[in-house]
């Protein structure tokens, strides 16, 4: 690969990461910022995060401009992205977030975790199995997500979305 490709690959980057603390940034500017527990709104950590992209994208750009990444291997010979599992990994998320407020909390994350699990025994090489390898999917994701919405509703109170009115599923 030459120098030019590979500097202007590295830019984007740069770039990419720059976009991506300005996303962020904006998204944070809308949230409401009221102190909350320990005086930090919810607001606090996309700022944080923001903040730290920006920062990240800064010093990837002097990067660039000093010659490139630095003590980064040239791998000709890598092997190239294993898109089937990046597909199952996306969609797994997107479906986690547009269904989180109509199935709930519990069900829209282990289906979010099926999905995921899906994607990285593809990317393994490993045969996907038949029911028992769904079920066992399903059961792990229950039994995640389950505790993880308990611990949040009834120990943290946070407000999360559920199935049923009475906080349990």
């Amino acid at each position: 690969m030459s120098q030019v490709v590979k500097a202007r690959q590295e830019a984007a980057v740069a770039v990419g990461v720059l976009l991506l603390a300005l996303g962020l940034g904006a998204g944070a500017w809308v949230i409401p910022s009221e102190a909350g527990y320990a005086g930090i709104g919810p607001d606090f950590l996309p700022w944080v995060v923001s903040v730290a992209l920006l920062l990240c994208s800064g010093f990837l750009l002097w990067e660039v401009r000093k010659g490139g990444f630095l003590d980064m291997e040239d791998d000709e010979d890598s092997e190239p992205a294993f898109w089937p599992g990046f597909i199952w990994m996306s969609v797994g998320l997107l479906v986690n977030a547009a269904l989180i407020t109509t199935i709930g909390f519990i069900s829209s994350c282990a289906l979010c975790f099926v999905l995921a699990s899906r994607g990285a025994r593809l990317a393994q090489g490993q045969v996907l199995g038949g029911a028992r390898t769904w079920i066992t999917d399903i059961v792990v994701g229950l039994l995640i997500s389950a505790p993880v919405y308990w611990m949040f509703t009834k120990f943290l109170a946070i407000s999360l979305p559920g199935l049923t009115q009475s906080g349990w599923l």
